[in-house]
């Protein structure tokens, strides 16, 4: 039987005692909302800090703790570097598409009212199963995260973990909406930050501190240029995460929460630094802790390294980390997933309007949490829906954003654009197992293709919704200018 580094007790007393601070926080500082736009975007008048550590917060997740660290195990400095620009990526897109939007849509709630606009209820119904699908993932993602973590900790049935956090999340996040969000998104950064600056003295003080050439000299292929996974690794994660982010409803609430444009761009250039620094922290523990013990669990890389001492301290305050991270994440996904519903509830049933239509929404939220808490409570891996999930976002990101600027873009030709890019991403889609694909191996055999194919099936699928959609726009591009 594993060792637990602390009791079940210490560990949901911990859980408890933050999460009654964050429901206390929350219903002291809030406001009734008065009516369901209130509800999506607050007041529209963030400023810099609220709006820096409510996108900074709201990026980060659990995920944090077992991904950058688990990616960079296998493919080195290129997947860290790729992984922290992936995730500070959307933030730059959004510097420059956010204002231009808040200009077409000043009273805007979502990027589907953009979207509906912009190309019709066809692509809107195409791209909000997209989002949907990606941000319900995305919540079985933290619930599975925490639970896994708390039971990896104090070995925590997973069950509780996973019903507790939700019905912290849910007593707070329903009541006030994301007025409420960006009130205790303000003390998780503060608590997200001071931690993670504390573990990197507590790491690098109980190793020698040229952690570089440890990681150089036990894996020097993990931070060699030749590397080529180190290429391909960090390519997929920029790829994959940036694309997927810019479809998150919860950084476009933010965009259209802010006060002004001026406070929008410097609230996302600060926040993308601080993801990127934070996550490349992340990622390079995993380098250090594979160099010192190349048997290491890779997504237990970082919690090699920052508990090995099992000081109570240390433990706490990764309790803490975790649940803040959590906490941030999940409110700001389930008050995304209500917002869509109450905005564009019409095209997924026409029951879903009217003046009850946020009774409704919460419903909709209380049963999709039943769907959470049963999932996350088996601990499932979810890491292959969820890199399904970001590759239909990918099939219609050039198109969503190359289409605002090039007005040509029609309806019918944005459909059969991001069509075509599911299409073709899914047939080089790896399967479970990661060795073929529908192409690759089933539809044809494993012979015809070279060895980069068939050890890249991942990177190659995302490359190919991305380009596959931009190639549809170039050929009707050239069509016409021929005509």
């Amino acid at each position: 039987m594993k060792t637990a580094y602390a009791s079940i007790q210490t560990s949901l007393t911990v859980t408890v005692i933050v999460g009654l601070f964050f429901i206390g926080l929350g219903y002291l500082n809030s406001k009734k909302t008065t009516n369901n736009k209130n509800y999506i975007v607050g007041d529209r008048d963030e400023n810099i800090f609220s709006l820096t550590a409510s996108l900074t917060a709201s990026a980060l997740g659990a995920w944090i703790l077992f991904g950058p660290a688990s990616a960079a195990t296998w493919g080195g400095i290129g997947a860290v570097t790729g992984y922290a620009l992936g995730t500070a990526a959307p933030m730059v897109f959004l510097y420059n598409f956010g204002p231009k939007i808040r200009k077409e849509f000043p009273n805007g709630l979502t990027l589907t009212g953009f979207i509906k606009k912009r190309f019709g209820l066809g692509v809107l119904k195409i791209t909000l199963f997209l989002i949907l699908f990606y941000l319900t993932i995305f919540l079985i993602a933290e619930v599975t995260a925490i639970a896994s973590l708390l039971n990896f900790i104090s070995q925590v049935p997973l069950w509780i973990t996973a019903g507790v956090t939700l019905m912290i999340c849910l007593l707070y996040i329903l009541r006030g909406g994301f007025k409420l969000s960006i009130i205790t998104d303000k003390y998780q950064f503060s608590f997200i930050i001071l931690i993670i600056i504390a573990s990197v003295f507590i790491i690098l003080g109980n190793i020698d501190l040229s952690s570089y050439e440890t990681i150089k000299k036990n894996s020097p292929n993990l931070i060699d240029i030749n590397y080529l996974p180190n290429y391909t690794a960090g390519l997929t994660f920029f790829i994959a995460v940036a694309a997927t982010n810019l479809f998150h409803q919860g950084n476009w609430q933010r965009v259209f929460s802010a006060k002004n444009n001026s406070i929008l761009k410097s609230s996302l250039i600060y926040s993308s630094i601080i993801v990127f620094f934070i996550v490349f922290w992340m990622g390079y523990s995993g380098l250090i802790s594979y160099s010192l013990n190349s048997k290491v669990i890779p997504d237990l890389a970082f919690f090699d390294l920052i508990l090995n001492n099992n000081s109570s301290l240390v433990i706490i305050g990764i309790l803490i980390l975790a649940l803040s991270l959590t906490l941030s994440t999940i409110d700001t996904l389930i008050n995304a997933i209500s917002s869509l519903i109450i905005v564009d509830g019409t095209q997924i049933n026409r029951s879903l309007s009217g003046k009850e239509i946020k009774t409704k929404a919460n419903i909709i939220i209380l049963l999709l949490s039943l769907l959470v808490f049963i999932l996350a409570s088996r601990g499932y891996s979810i890491l292959y829906l969820f890199l399904l999930a970001d590759l239909l976002c990918c099939s219609a990101v050039i198109t969503i954003f190359y289409g605002f600027f090039n007005k040509k873009v029609n309806s019918k030709l944005a459909a059969s654009s991001i069509y075509c890019g599911l299409i073709f991403g899914l047939l080089f889609f790896p399967n479970i197992d990661f060795q073929s694909s529908i192409l690759v191996g089933n539809l044809f055999s494993l012979d015809y293709f070279n060895s980069f194919v068939k050890m890249n099936l991942l990177f190659i699928s995302f490359l190919v919704s991305l380009l596959a959609p931009l190639i549809v726009l170039f050929i009707y591009s050239l069509r016409n200018s021929f005509r």
